[in-house]
């Protein structure tokens, strides 16, 4: 990955709406050059999506819960069916494995606690081996970006 990438990188990841030939602008391209290289990073799969982001309280979903997930189980049948299982609940919008203390840690999104409670019971029945759940409701949130610092 070259300069001119990473400025295209950094363009969409500001604002994913500019068409080619706004890019190619910026970066000092003609068009059909840009579009090749944007075309690379997608088939690399650096980009991985081109997206629009919600404001969550305006849709009624503005409440994030972060949920710190514990188990005895740790073989690679075990996490895959866990894996598989979170990837249907609508409500988690990240997913991570862990090392330290907690073994997994989620990001839930919902409209207010009564929808909080319903998808932890949820959890908690549908998901056997879990041996400690516990979660952190954010109070505020102070930063959020889904921009990587490409230097």
């Amino acid at each position: 990955m070259d300069k001119i990438d990473k400025k295209i990188l950094n363009l969409l990841q500001t604002d994913c709406t500019l068409s080619v030939s706004e890019i190619a602008e910026h970066v000092n391209l003609s068009t059909t050059p840009c579009w090749k290289r944007i075309k690379r990073l997608e088939d690399e799969g650096i980009i991985k999506a081109r997206v629009a982001l919600l404001d969550g309280t305006k849709i009624q979903l503005g409440i994030s819960v972060f949920v710190h997930i514990k188990t005895q189980h740790h073989d690679t049948e075990w996490l895959e069916n866990f894996a598989s299982r979170v990837m249907h609940y609508d409500e988690v919008v990240e997913c991570y494995r862990m090392s330290g203390e907690w073994d997994y840690l989620l990001r839930v999104v919902v409209k207010d606690i009564a929808a909080f409670d319903a998808f932890y019971k949820n959890l908690i029945n549908g998901i056997d081996g879990l041996s400690n759940v516990t979660s952190s409701f954010s109070m505020e949130e102070i930063k959020y970006t889904t921009k990587l610092p490409i230097a």
